[in-house]
């Protein structure tokens, strides 16, 4: 069985409509594509994220990761509003020690947050989209797009921090949860996928930047893709 992750009810209940609702905290049952998966919700942050998918990972039916939701584009012309994306890296760029700016150097404390795959993790997650997807019998689009991962714990909201993130990461979609999940998934040595719809322009608070409806709308035609028979 397949644990699919979503931030927030509202992306859950947009990826699979007529699934059962499920609460933050909440997993439920579902068939999907002539096969069975776990849908949780987690809540928003890497905390709630972390929490959750440590509890429902202790299930020995649970033989693979997928994270699907939203996120922001640090660059609208490699990323469009409204593009599908997934990750083949994910980065958490405020663990370590944090200088005036807010940059973190993630081995200045010499604490490493643990090993995967025979490596120390810092603050950085190689992924194998492909590769994971395959593993678990899922479809990629052919028009999605390979994006790094950022994941913060509060939105960036200026574009001198925004331009920060996305040449100190390589960044090109900012989300909440990413790390957090793909960490989960990789302690556990199981196949990890993130799929995100960019919503926004990372850094800009303009509404015209901003159209998460339609990003909400494009994740059941990802999950239809994913999870095509």
């Amino acid at each position: 069985m397949l644990l699919v992750l979503t931030a927030t009810a509202n992306e859950m209940r947009a990826a699979f409509p007529e699934a059962p609702a499920v609460a933050q905290g909440e997993t439920a049952g579902y068939e999907v594509g002539g096969r069975s998966v776990l849908l949780g919700v987690t809540g928003v942050g890497l905390l709630n994220t972390a929490l959750c998918a440590g509890q429902w990972l202790a299930r020995p039916d649970v033989v693979g990761v997928v994270d699907l939701g939203i996120a922001g584009g640090y660059d609208l012309g490699g990323t469009p509003m409204g593009s599908v994306c997934f990750a083949w890296q994910e980065t958490w760029p405020e663990y370590g020690l944090l200088d005036e700016q807010g940059a973190a150097d993630p081995e200045a404390l010499g604490f490493a947050q643990g090993e995967a795959g025979g490596r120390k993790v810092w603050n950085r997650l190689k992924l194998s989209p492909v590769r994971d997807a395959g593993r678990m019998g899922l479809t990629l689009g052919e028009d999605w797009l390979r994006a790094a991962g950022v994941t913060v714990s509060g939105v960036t909201g200026t574009p001198e921090r925004a331009g920060w993130l996305e040449l100190s990461c390589n960044g090109q979609m900012e989300n909440m949860e990413g790390f957090a999940a793909a960490y989960a998934a990789t302690l556990r040595g199981l196949p990890f996928l993130e799929v995100r719809t960019i919503s926004n322009l990372v850094g800009s608070r303009e509404p015209g930047d901003w159209n998460l409806k339609g990003a909400l709308r494009s994740l059941h035609d990802v999950a239809t893709t994913l999870f095509a028979a």
